[in-house]
């Protein structure tokens, strides 16, 4: 197979920080070529996890080789908890006992945890290093590497402390999601599934059908479904970057599936994806129960991220850690809530989203006290 036909540029519009995502089995060749056009010196720090270095630091040093390029590591531990204060406390003594400076670059190379805390720890190094996502999970490549949003954790809740940072360009290889646990390729999915529901029924209808060709990263249907996210997420980043208004979208399942993994303590038997396909289905259920969601749509929407292995119900959860009173609670701690008042993302139907902006929390705390029982 000739796998640069199966390379594809989505661009992000920025104006003069508009940048390329470039999607595809292979892509990661390009990296070495793309930094060069950027570095004032042959050097870049790289930023991973130990379970992504052990897997893809060979893949990554070759393809920069050629481009004559040294490269500084450091792998932090896998998983949530890694996004935290301290953390990034080590990531900044790290670039600065390297010498890093505003004209060096660091590259994210990992999931979603790294690409947060490499954005974070970019944005902060002297005002502003330079910054490349090189994205290695399904969730990552079609969601937190696009659009510049960085963050870590709290004990009071997900991402509260952060910034909007955009790479200088994505490179979302889809040849290296072949070492995911096929778990961590569901949770990815999941993303995936909401761009359909946001505003694209005809592309929720093409994952109804070929899912599972996705799933099994099928090379064309893969880089179909993650340059098609991608699009998606980078029209409404071009549209709306700080998210004031249509940018708000992308949280479609978020602020439930946020307040789950808080009440689990970002603990692995929860990962995002499943909290955001669970905060989706109930996001939908609660919708219907409001009279604003068809109910038949609620039910589609269960069925295929169902069928996909995802969480759609609260069934089989620690009921001591998600009840109803805490998760209402979790869900208060939202960037944009007010008292007695939580911002949803609810539907009128699968690819109509909206951003109900003052949810009455009691119908919420309701809602979740039926879905516990």
């Amino acid at each position: 197979m000739n796998t640069t036909s199966l390379l594809e540029t989505v661009r992000v519009e920025l104006g003069a920080r508009a940048y390329d995502i470039l999607v595809g089995h292979g892509a990661l060749a390009e990296l070495g070529p793309r930094l060069s056009l950027m570095l004032k010196r042959p050097r870049a720090f790289v930023l991973t996890d130990e379970t992504v270095a052990r897997h893809h630091r060979g893949a990554l040093e070759a393809a920069v080789k050629t481009a004559g390029i040294q490269l500084d590591w450091l792998s932090l531990p896998p998983g949530e908890k890694t996004k935290s204060f301290s953390q990034l406390e080590g990531v900044l003594d790290w670039l600065l006992a390297g010498g890093a400076d505003r004209g060096d670059t660091l590259i994210a190379f990992g999931g979603g945890v790294i690409g947060d805390m490499g954005g974070l720890a970019a944005s902060l190094m002297k005002r502003g290093m330079g910054f490349v996502q090189v994205p290695t999970t399904l969730l990552a490549q079609v969601d937190s590497s696009v659009g510049g949003k960085t963050a870590v954790n709290t004990p009071r809740g997900k991402n509260l402390i952060g910034a909007f940072y955009q790479p200088r360009f994505v490179i979302a290889d889809t040849a290296l999601l072949a070492t995911l646990p096929e778990r961590e390729l569901k949770a990815g999915y999941a993303e995936i599934v909401k761009y359909g529901l946001i505003n694209d029924a005809a592309f929720f209808d093409w994952l109804a059908v070929n899912g599972q060709k996705v799933l099994a990263l099928e090379p064309e249907a893969a880089r179909y479904a993650v340059a098609r996210s991608c699009a998606a997420k980078a029209a409404i980043v071009a549209e709306d970057e700080t998210e004031t208004g249509v940018r708000q979208l992308l949280n479609l399942g978020h602020t439930f599936g946020h307040a789950f993994e808080a009440a689990n303590e970002y603990r692995e038997n929860l990962l995002h994806g499943e909290a955001v396909a669970l905060g989706m289905a109930l996001a939908f259920r609660y919708g219907a129960a409001s009279g604003i969601t068809p109910p038949a749509d609620a039910a589609r929407v269960r069925d295929v991220l169902g069928a996909s292995g995802l969480p759609v119900s609260l069934d089989g959860f620690d009921r001591a850690r998600f009840t109803a009173p805490r998760l209402a609670a979790l869900m208060q701690q939202d960037k944009k809530a007010r008292a007695g008042r939580v911002p949803l993302i609810l539907a009128r139907g699968i690819g109509a989203a909206y951003v109900h902006p003052d949810a009455d929390l009691a119908s919420v705390e309701r809602f979740l006290a039926s879905e516990l029982a």
